[in-house]
């Protein structure tokens, strides 16, 4: 910054003829200049660290999280297939694995209760004061048996509310336990209402009105029971009724949960009298195809980490992360990742046919993998699951502890170190760039001072050298 005292120092010709301004800031860069080149290449190196660590944790994170979707969501998940699709639909939960045949019949779908009121002219007219109370329970011919489990849903009704309004009032205060619509047809407009699937979702409606009588106007016009029907119940509450393996069983949807090997059918159909078969079976081919996609990838991180923690030139060449990152990947194919496997099952990794090479590289052993395949296949079809135990959960659990940033032996820690460090780097600049300008303006006043000074004393010598000239003259 320009000091005014210098600036018309100059101007006037006085002075020293040194540009000050120019000059104390010169001293001040040049004065930290060392410092601050130092902590700048340092903030290079951390950068290239962290940007280097960063990408080998990316590397293995992704490594386990493309396995785990592969094996939930890929061709590895399990699958059942049914001779009859049109029956059912089935699907397994992540990190369950259900094997073998089954015979599956269905006699009846789950169903909710309908219920088609009375007619009127509009959906518009008003249905009448009074309080309508749903009670929940179990319909059977002409008879009704409430849940006491559940409470009645009682709703208000006001003078001011139409056949329309009070079907939206019935759908939002029942919580989707019935839903309630008008339908305009032939016969006028219909409340028409639908409770949840299951024998135990039937429902009777109790309606009190002003007591004018059951006739359009008065709430008691809605009111339903099993022993009054003239036709209004259209569909009967029931439970979804089937035999698995000849076992009858029945659900209270159609949605099936509780199976052996923990699968889950959704019914579509029936087939009374016509059993399908269910049958879960291991995909071999599928499980070769992943393991050389695995050791591919494994040899993307070992060549990744070979280049960057190599103790010549490698930017992680010394960091503990990076060498703890590369033994892990060596100890790899010996780890047990099946410790409750039977005698002669595959319980490493190597047992199919993960193996390591000199150079720290991995290579896929075919002869050893089809070995446990052909010997094996339930035990290694086992491996290939998202449970605790097995192919994912020991990548799964590699990446994770490799990716811990609160250990500083991993290459987690290594990210927080190298980030910490470059922190405390940036504050370094921070404080170097303060102290250089405290210093610039520093010497900006010390030698602005002195200009003064010099300037002063020039005026002084220009005055005595005039005179001294005068004396000379009158000589």
């Amino acid at each position: 910054m320009e000091n005014p005292g210098s600036s018309i120092i100059s101007a006037l010709g006085a002075g020293s003829g040194v540009d000050f301004i120019r000059l104390a800031d010169d001293i001040s860069t040049a004065s930290f200049a060392f410092q601050r080149e130092t902590v700048q290449a340092r903030r290079e190196t951390l950068e290239a660290q962290i940007s280097a660590a960063g990408q080998l944790r990316g590397a293995i994170t992704s490594l386990a999280s493309a396995l785990g979707d592969r094996i939930r969501n890929g061709d590895l998940a399990p699958r059942g297939e049914l001779g009859n699709p049109a029956i059912a639909r089935v699907s397994v939960p992540a990190g369950l694995s259900p094997r073998g045949t089954f015979a599956l019949e269905v006699t009846q779908l789950a169903q909710g209760q309908t219920l088609v009121g009375r007619s009127y002219a509009s959906r518009e007219d008003l249905v009448g004061a009074g309080t309508l109370t749903l009670r929940f329970g179990t319909v059977d011919g002409a008879s009704f048996t409430a849940d006491a489990a559940r409470d009645p849903l009682e709703i208000t009704v006001s003078a001011d509310d139409t056949l329309a309004s009070l079907a939206a009032r019935i759908t939002r205060e029942s919580g989707g336990a019935v839903s309630a619509y008008v339908a305009t047809g032939t016969n006028g407009a219909q409340l028409v209402m639908k409770g949840a699937e299951g024998a135990a979702s039937g429902f009777v409606v109790e309606a009190t009105g002003a007591g004018g009588g059951a006739v359009p106007g008065d709430l008691s016009y809605l009111g339903w029971s099993p022993a009054t029907d003239a036709g209004e119940l259209r569909g009967i509450a029931r439970d979804a009724a089937f035999a698995l393996d000849t076992v009858a069983m029945t659900s209270p949807t159609n949605r099936v949960t509780g199976l052996p090997g923990g699968f889950t059918l959704n019914l579509a159909g029936t087939n009374q009298g016509a059993p399908t078969s269910l049958t879960f079976a291991n995909n071999i081919e599928a499980i070769s195809g992943v393991m050389g996609d695995f050791v591919a990838a494994l040899n993307d991180i070992a060549e990744q980490s070979s280049v960057l923690a190599s103790p010549l030139g490698g930017t992680l060449g010394n960091d503990p992360g990076a060498r703890e990152l590369r033994r892990d990947l060596a100890a790899l194919a010996g780890q047990i990742v099946m410790p409750g496997a039977a005698a002669g099952e595959p319980r490493t990794l190597a047992d199919i046919g993960l193996a390591l090479n000199r150079d720290g590289t991995f290579r896929l052993d075919t002869a050893r993998l089809n070995q446990a395949l052909e010997s094996s296949p339930d035990a290694v079809a086992a491996m290939f699951t998202t449970g605790p135990s097995g192919v994912f959960a020991t990548i799964d659990r590699f990446a994770r502890e490799n990716s811990l940033a609160s250990d500083p032996g991993s290459i987690g820690g290594s990210v927080r170190r190298f980030e910490a460090q470059l922190e405390r780097s940036d504050e370094r600049l921070e404080r170097i760039a303060e102290q250089q300008e405290a210093l610039r303006e520093r010497l900006t006043r010390d030698l602005v001072a002195a200009e003064r000074r010099v300037a002063a004393s020039q005026s002084t010598l220009t005055f005595i050298q005039q005179q001294v000239d005068i004396w000379s003259a009158d000589r």
